[in-house]
């Protein structure tokens, strides 16, 4: 017996030296390895107040779920960094480094043990509340929105007026949801029309449904937005972008019901310059927009490419879909034929977009080809596709469609290359727009609408007959559309059909009275008839609606002077000056009028 004993006893002894941590094998701890770690790549986002379901900071926070944290850092899905290793070096990167999966591995395997409280760092400052410190101004919806418990993804455009008494600079915007739990994005534009508002005063509930208003745009090409997670950055003080007086925010929110109703409200900072920018960068997109994917296309692929006019540094790159994107790729190829990656995301998951900045700048010269390549899976073995069975998904932008494209914020050397880069991304984008709405038109003929979009953007592209052909089409369909009115007229003046075209302005005027931008095109035109009574009247109308136009301020003054009422005209020159000080036509407006009062 003593024997077996003395076996047995043996045996436990080998045991336990083979199961727990030998001798010369490092003991991991909470507080020296884990913490740091955690803290660095995991709190930003699971801490009170922010976008994750649960807090990890605390050892007890943490070592509850050890077992979840190991599974999902081992598979690359936590932290969510989309970005492949080696396809490009960026800013903050979140991604787990194989020493440190290893570490959290083998802390757990050795029984995540807490250690000593000597060896705790010190924890991080996080922020609360903003981000980036105390905004300069902060607008809010001032009405929140009734999100329903069930239904499909709403998303909703919400109109934010910027009280400004004269232009800023805007290094940057920081976005705060009130519901993170049901806000997957957000985009932003702005609108110095009063195109939003309209929209959003016809719809009796805060903001409006559909595709952005026609006076919605990225603010000096800078494309903006907001994902959970993504952390806002200042640009610096030299590459601000300019704010406008009378300008509205929108921020259109994609919003996933909860299963319960909720209040859904949005509150945005701007941080401001005191300085001018004196460098430009271009935000270009590169992408389709006639996707049409078939139920069972596994593979489906877009490509697109955009030749660089001019040395540039780029800055960031913004990859967008939805759904169905599976794999995307974005490279360089150089002029010397070589190749320089972009990014490549091999799994994407909509649920984690980012705009990812590179770390240095990458420097690409004149003569680049940018090329960028998506994937679409719209099988029923795609985990992520929300239609089982799956049916043909198109592009547009409502979830249940699907988008692919890459944004490439840019920086040139000089504000000539910017200018340049900036024409030839117009003229990129154009085209892609026209086989968009052609692609929209031969699905649906009878749409005026698209009609109306294809044919402006025809008229855009120097294709004045074409243009003239499809919004006759689409005023065939919708003889009340106001907006194909108008934008016919400006194809005619094109043709110099000036008759034709006041009597299409007069009908859109009658049609949307409330429309600011319908009555200074048709100001203008009274105006070059030297029907200047007629002018003024609509320009006073059109600023009854929109104070802010600097352009219509300064058309009212020159229809004024002519008439002879120089006091009234030079205050209108004056207020033009006032809202943008860069109005050249307005200063030497004024100026002639001074001229001429002291002859």
């Amino acid at each position: 017996m003593r024997g077996r004993h003395a076996a047995f006893i043996i045996v436990a002894i080998v045991w336990f030296v083979s199961c727990g941590p030998s001798p010369r094998e490092r003991v991991y701890t909470f507080n020296r390895e884990i913490a740091p770690i955690v803290w660095q790549k995991c709190s930003g986002c699971h801490r009170p107040g922010e976008v994750a379901p649960f807090s990890l900071i605390e050892y007890e926070e943490v070592r509850s779920r050890v077992r979840q944290i190991v599974e999902v850092t081992k598979q690359g899905v936590m932290p969510p960094w989309l970005p492949q290793p080696g396809y490009g070096t960026f800013a903050g990167e979140r991604r787990l480094s194989a020493d440190e999966v290893d570490r959290i591995v083998r802390w757990v395997e050795q029984g995540a043990v807490e250690g000593a409280a000597a060896d705790l760092p010190e924890r991080p400052a996080w922020p609360e509340g903003w981000q980036l410190g105390r905004p300069d101004l902060v607008v809010e919806l001032p009405e929140p929105y009734l999100l329903p418990a069930d239904g499909a993804d709403v998303f909703r455009n919400f109109v934010l007026p910027i009280p400004l008494e004269s232009r800023r600079y805007v290094r940057g915007l920081e976005v705060r949801p009130s519901e993170r739990r049901v806000v997957h994005h957000a985009t932003i534009l702005v609108d110095p029309t009063r195109a939003s508002r309209r929209r959003d005063a016809a719809d009796p509930a805060p903001g409006y449904e559909g595709m952005f208003s026609e006076g919605a745009q990225n603010p000096d090409s800078f494309a903006l937005g907001w994902t959970p997670g993504i952390t806002p950055f200042l640009e610096p003080p030299d590459r601000a972008w300019r704010l406008e007086r009378g300008t509205d925010l929108v921020v259109q929110l994609h919003m996933i019901p909860s299963g319960k109703a909720e209040r859904v409200s949005v509150s945005v900072g701007f941080f401001f310059s005191d300085v001018p920018p004196t460098r430009t960068s271009v935000d270009i997109k590169l992408g389709s927009k006639t996707i049409d994917i078939q139920p069972g296309d596994a593979s489906y692929a877009v490509e697109d490419r955009f030749v660089l006019p001019a040395d540039v540094e780029v800055l960031s790159v913004y990859p967008h879909a939805h759904y169905l994107a599976t794999d995307m790729k974005a490279f360089a190829t150089l002029p010397d034929g070589s190749v320089r990656w972009l990014i490549w995301i091999k799994d994407w998951d909509f649920n984690w977009q980012d705009q990812y900045r590179y770390e240095p700048p990458l420097f690409l010269p004149r003569g680049t080809t940018l090329t960028m390549q998506y994937r679409y899976d719209n099988s029923s073995t795609n985990p992520r596709n929300p239609r089982q069975p799956p049916s043909r998904v198109v592009h547009g932008p409502q979830s249940s469609d699907e988008m692919g494209d890459l944004w490439l914020r840019l920086l040139p050397r000089t504000i000539a290359d910017a200018a340049e880069l900036a024409r030839s991304f117009v003229q990129h984008e154009l085209a892609s727009e026209i086989d968009g709405a052609e692609r929209k038109v031969s699905r649906d003929p009878q749409s005026a609408t698209w009609l109306n979009v294809l044919g402006i953007r025809y008229v855009e592209a120097g294709r004045v007959d074409d243009g003239i052909a499809r919004l006759r089409q689409a005023l065939r369909v919708a003889p009340d559309h106001a907006e194909a009115h108008s934008n016919l007229a400006h194809a005619l003046q094109l043709q110099g059909r000036h008759a034709e075209a006041l009597r299409q302005f007069q009908e859109a005027a009658r049609l949307a009275p409330g429309n600011d931008r319908i009555h200074f095109n048709l100001a203008g035109a009274l105006q070059d008839r030297n029907d200047l009574t007629a002018a003024i009247r609509h320009y006073r109308a059109g600023l009854a609606l929109n104070p802010d136009a600097a352009d219509a301020h300064n058309g009212l003054g020159t229809a004024l002077g002519s008439i002879g009422q120089l006091e009234e005209a030079a205050r209108h020159f004056r207020i033009a000056i006032e809202i943008a000080p860069d109005s050249v036509d307005a200063k030497k407006n004024l100026a002639l009028l001074d001229e001429l009062s002291q002859r």
